[in-house]
């Protein structure tokens, strides 16, 4: 698949958003991408998890990976579909007061060669969170890969980091926000407040 292929895939489920948004990293912008839309049709994930499944294998080597995980709620559907593409256990980890953690008897194994998949990168926060959760674990985490990729290339997690599709977005700190200074008010869509 070619990223004009993918963002078809994405204007077709309705989650390219346009207007006035507040990212959870604090800042704002005029578009959002809400993956949720397009995670909806098993037929949109698989394409798109297999394709991060074969940019996974040709970064990695095939059969280098052993665990997925992903950050609850956003990366839960995308690890498993590529947990389902590699034929690998799929796991996420989640907040429990405000600390990103494993829960639910979910186990890394020492040593165990991790990916790690989100929805959507800005700022890699959630990522950061889930490869610490990792490394406690004793886990290694060996990549991260995203169905979207909208850091604009600010995010460095040390690692190979795999996107679907990248876009250039523009965002704002709130007080220099131009939609703001308009008047536009700004919206939270997405699950987390």
């Amino acid at each position: 698949m070619n990223q004009e292929q993918i963002l078809d895939i994405f204007r077709e489920s309705e989650a390219l958003l346009e207007g006035h948004f507040r990212l959870t990293s604090g800042r704002h912008s005029n578009r959002y991408v809400q993956c949720a839309q397009v995670l909806q049709y098993p037929h949109y994930t698989d394409k798109l998890a297999n394709h991060l499944a074969e940019q996974l294998e040709k970064t990695l080597g095939k059969g280098t990976t052993e665990l997925i995980i992903g950050p609850a709620m956003g990366g839960i559907i995308v690890a498993y579909a590529v947990g389902q593409a590699l034929g690998l256990r799929a796991i996420f980890a989640e907040r429990e007061n405000g600390i990103m953690k494993l829960r639910r008897s979910f186990q890394i194994e020492k040593g165990q060669k991790v990916v790690v998949c989100e929805d959507v990168v800005t700022t890699g926060g959630s990522v950061r969170e889930v490869m610490q959760v990792v490394e406690e674990a004793g886990g290694e985490v060996i990549a991260v890969a995203s169905l979207v990729d909208r850091s604009n290339g600010q995010v460095d997690f040390g690692v190979p980091f795999c996107a679907a599709m990248t876009m250039e977005v523009l965002s704002w700190d709130p007080a220099e926000c131009p939609l703001c200074q308009e008047g536009t008010p700004a919206i939270k869509p997405g699950s987390r407040s």
